[in-house]
């Protein structure tokens, strides 16, 4: 499984920005496509996740409301972040994440996810 994270940038505060992840390799039917970030001196926390089975979706508590995770109708394995009212606080290296197959419950934690791309720096000035 190979995972391609774009769309980081420098963006201020109350601004918006929108991630890709482009990803290829699933043998399973039933994934999950996430994304993750780990700020500076902190531990990598889970933003938010989208089931292939049924488009059921997580959400952090921190980005609720303000974040939302999609998958292109089309291509099927193109999943986009909108972020939307971003702070400083968001400010880190945003991370695209894989399971496979699917196990709901676990997409919290950066240790449930199977596959990983490089991340994509986001920051916000304020």
């Amino acid at each position: 499984v190979q995972l391609q994270a774009s769309g980081g940038g420098l963006v201020q505060a109350g601004g918006s920005l929108r991630l890709s992840c482009a990803a290829s390799g699933f043998i399973y039917d039933s994934y999950a496509i996430g994304w993750f970030r780990q700020a500076p001196g902190k531990e990598r926390e889970g933003v938010s996740c989208i089931s292939s089975k049924d488009d059921s979706t997580y959400y952090g508590d921190s980005v609720q409301d303000r974040f939302t995770i999609s998958r292109d109708n089309v291509t099927k394995n193109m999943v986009y972040l909108q972020m939307n009212s971003l702070a400083p606080e968001d400010t880190a290296v945003y991370y695209c994440a894989a399971q496979a197959p699917v196990r709901y419950g676990s997409w919290r934690r950066s240790g449930g996810m199977d596959y990983w791309g490089k991340g994509t720096l986001v920051t916000v000035s304020s």
